[in-house]
């Protein structure tokens, strides 16, 4: 029988590929035999990035782009259609959070910066639906996987992340509109999905939930106790549903919103 998860020689692009998530998912995903297109701000994280995948006897390419700007991805579609012809799938995962799109608990609306929340909006909503618009052409057949990244404050808004909830919340009504879209107008072959994570300790949200030696903030112990597995998760407890969705497994799965969140979501608190 055929091996539905093979991913030898699919070429999967992903934006946003030198984050803590991206680049988990990078490794992981050429350590499958995946040839690898790594989009992001920074050369010399992604310079860095691609030298440790082919020190891994993967295969990755990296360039530079900014999601936020339609011009810099149609650019480096170019740059991709030519080195690469197409693509078969396509993993968004530029986002991130910013300072005044938040609001403390001794802040109120009155203390948000409009600039910060459209820049939240720009980063994490637009920069994926212009991902989506650019890198639509370079699916051969209009065949392939498109996968999304959601969060837990999309569908149960979160206290203080008031911008990077509402962008999230959008990009899950996103995905489910452009599944639908997709299918009616392309049929069956090219699929969207996203990925919800629970809480994964990152660079941006390390000092909001632990504290310098380690134990966790006020924040930190209350997700942790509606966590029922009691901890955070690990960027590698995200790479199996991942490769799933980029995998011939998932080909009739389109439209869902997959919650990788210790059970986060399904607690009531009692």
């Amino acid at each position: 029988m055929t091996n539905l998860f093979d991913l030898k020689n699919k070429k999967i692009l992903i934006t946003g590929g030198t984050g803590v998530l991206g680049t988990a998912w990078s490794r992981y995903l050429a350590q499958e035999g995946a040839r690898i297109i790594i989009l992001g701000i920074n050369q010399a994280e992604g310079d860095a990035l691609v030298q440790q995948i082919k020190s891994e006897r993967g295969y990755a390419s990296f360039y530079i782009c900014d999601v936020t700007k339609e011009s810099s991805l149609a650019k480096v579609a170019t740059e991709v259609s030519q080195s690469h012809q197409h693509i078969d799938v396509l993993i968004n995962a530029a986002g991130g959070n910013k300072k005044g799109a938040t609001i403390t608990p001794d802040q109120s609306i009155f203390d948000s910066d409009l600039d910060a929340l459209k820049a939240i909006l720009d980063l994490n909503y637009i920069g994926t639906y212009l991902a989506i618009k650019t890198f639509l052409p370079l699916f051969k057949d209009k065949k392939g996987s498109i996968i999304n990244i959601s969060s837990m404050s999309a569908a149960r808004p979160l206290t203080r992340v008031m911008g990077y909830s509402s962008a999230k919340a959008a990009i899950d009504n996103l995905t489910q509109w452009l599944a639908v879209e997709f299918a009616q107008k392309y049929g069956e072959g090219l699929r969207v999905n996203a990925l919800a994570p629970g809480f994964f300790l990152t660079t941006q949200n390390r000092e909001l939930l632990t504290q310098a030696d380690g134990s966790y903030t006020e924040r930190g112990e209350q997700i942790i106790a509606n966590t029922p597995m009691g901890r955070f998760g690990t960027p590698e407890e995200l790479l199996g549903a991942m490769h799933y969705l980029c995998s011939e497994a998932s080909k009739f799965v389109t439209g869902t919103i997959m919650a990788i969140d210790g059970g986060f979501g399904a607690y009531s608190g009692v």
